[in-house]
């Protein structure tokens, strides 16, 4: 199996499992594959964060905020590897209930990744939803 044929299987599995966690509210599963390490970073569709404390912050709130997750799909229209660094461009389709209010949407997704230890992890997500 090829670099980019391995982390696409982990982008599949990994990282789709601790965004359905997240969405059930539990930002346990995310918090573990995102780096430990400065820079880390999130341009988000509700909130910005910057470094170890802002985003873990921001985990917490989402967490608080997200639950009932009845659907979520990961739609990768491309992703690459390069070393130990790969990025993956995406539609995250889902149906979750944000503040107890069910709710449905798509973000549009770039994430960039960072080989540590062996292991994948997010060092910067940017989500915004699509244009109309």
């Amino acid at each position: 199996m090829t670099d980019r044929e391995e982390f696409r299987t982990w982008v599949h599995s990994v990282l789709t499992e601790a965004e359905v966690a997240l969405h059930n509210g539990d930002a346990g599963p995310r918090r573990a594959i995102w780096s430990h390490h400065d820079p880390v970073s999130v341009f988000g569709a509700w909130r910005d964060a910057r470094g170890q404390q802002e985003v873990d912050e921001l985990f917490t709130h989402l967490a608080d905020s997200l639950t009932d997750c009845t659907s979520f799909r990961f739609e990768l229209l491309d992703a690459e590897v390069r070393g130990d660094t790969a990025y993956t461009v995406g539609l995250e389709h889902t149906s979750v209930s944000v503040g107890g209010v069910p709710r449905a949407y798509t973000l549009r997704v770039t994430q960039i990744y960072r080989r540590e230890a062996g292991e994948w992890t997010v060092v910067h997500r940017h989500g915004s939803p699509p244009p109309e």
